[in-house]
């Protein structure tokens, strides 16, 4: 059994390490563990066939946080129960999609943000939602196609979850991370507000949170484009500005930048000391630290606007806002700022064609989950269902 997780937490031999990735997995899994003949990867343990997966997204930092935060729940749940990847089966699926929902015993996995070395680190803050568990089959549901794939095993438990096939599809209907247009206005707003400034750093860092907000908005960058963008990625041609953003999969994008966008850049660089708009060749930090030279991590940039979101939760709740929009700030994410940003795009009226261009989505089918269109047409047609009916006069038959 587990005992106390802590003890799992080594790390596996520096061989498996890539990039410098941190505490890639833990030891749990090192021995040899005999594998089908047909092997295609170089591995002799479970731990060393997930770390050639996780490689196949070292271009993809986000992508390769959250698989390798799943992988190393898995295993560690594998590893509790004296079992390796080749050994799960239906029934330990479903009985990890339910852990998933409860981990138990809550001492030992269940705990606070800590480092991933420190003694108290757990692999949980707390129980999944349907959402995020659907999240973490769908991830561990490619590293066993993977596997497959690669002969590490044999089998593929999830094609089995036949009942569960249209949550294992990562096509959910709609978006639903978003703020709503009414939300939004208000955030926007007192993003705006004129704020408490006490000293040289408050003035900085309240234009710092506006930029970093409204390049998320006007853009839809991920958070690590974000962190990783450069002054030079704002590029002119023919009179017409651009970013140019190297994304997901290191695909190479160019984005056309509105007004609004070019506005906020002026104001930022007024912020850092700097005139007018960038130059071709300005390769020096976006979003900066307080030093207003070095750059910021995706970590920091990830904990500054969940700050923002959290006072702005705050304020709302203090103002008796509507419960719903309080709490939807309270569990917005970075993330949410892209997803609001795609969302109104589209409600605005932006053809599904250049809005998947912006979002830089490979499938059309991936931005039409940001249309809330016949949302609305149904709701509206719906209305003509009523309990009330025109009264009938005396001479009517029944």
């Amino acid at each position: 059994m587990l005992g106390e997780v802590a003890k799992l937490q080594e790390p596996a031999s520096k061989g498996l390490e890539r990039e410098n990735w941190p505490g890639l997995l833990p030891r749990f899994s090192l021995l040899d563990t005999p594998r089908i003949d047909a092997q295609l990867i170089d591995a002799k343990n479970d731990v060393e066939a997930v770390a050639a997966w996780l490689r196949e997204y070292q271009d993809s930092p986000q992508t390769l946080k959250s698989y390798r935060r799943e992988a190393e729940r898995l295993l560690l749940w594998l590893s509790s129960h004296n079992q390796s990847l080749c050994d799960m089966n239906r029934e330990m699926l479903r009985q990890y999609e339910a852990f998933l929902e409860d981990p138990q015993p809550a001492q030992q996995w269940v705990g606070v943000s800590k480092p991933r070395h420190h003694s108290q680190w757990r692999p949980f803050r707390g129980g999944l939602s349907p959402a995020s568990r659907r999240q973490s089959l769908i991830i561990l549901q490619g590293l066993y196609s993977w596997l497959v794939e690669a002969g590490w095993v044999d089998r593929n438990p999830f094609v089995l979850m036949r009942d569960k096939a249209r949550r294992l599809s990562n096509q959910a209907p709609t978006i639903e991370r978003y703020l709503e247009r009414d939300l939004w206005g208000w955030f926007w707003q007192w993003l705006n507000a004129p704020a408490k400034i006490a000293s040289e750093r408050d003035v900085y860092e309240h234009a710092r949170r506006r930029f970093i907000v409204s390049f998320a908005y006007l853009l839809a960058p991920r958070i690590s484009e974000m962190a990783s963008a450069q002054m030079g990625d704002f590029q002119e041609t023919e009179g017409r500005w651009w970013w140019v953003v190297v994304g997901k999969g290191s695909k190479l994008a160019r984005i056309p930048a509105p007004d609004d966008m070019l506005e906020c850049l002026i104001e930022w660089r007024q912020a850092l000391e700097l005139k007018g708009l960038p130059s071709y060749h300005e390769s020096t930090p976006l979003i900066r630290a307080l030093d207003k030279r070095r750059g910021i991590s995706d970590n920091q940039l990830y904990r500054l606007i969940k700050g923002v979101f959290s006072e702005a939760a705050d304020a709302l709740e203090a103002q008796n806002g509507k419960p719903a929009y309080v709490g939807a700030l309270r569990r917005a994410t970075p993330h949410w700022l892209r997803h609001t940003a795609i969302t109104h795009q589209a409600q605005s009226g932006v053809s599904l064609r250049y809005l998947a261009e912006s979002a830089r989505h490979s499938k059309l089918d991936t931005t039409s989950r940001y249309l809330h269109t016949e949302d609305n047409e149904w709701h509206h047609e719906q209305q003509r269902h009523r309990l009330k009916t025109d009264p009938k006069t005396p001479a009517d038959p029944l």
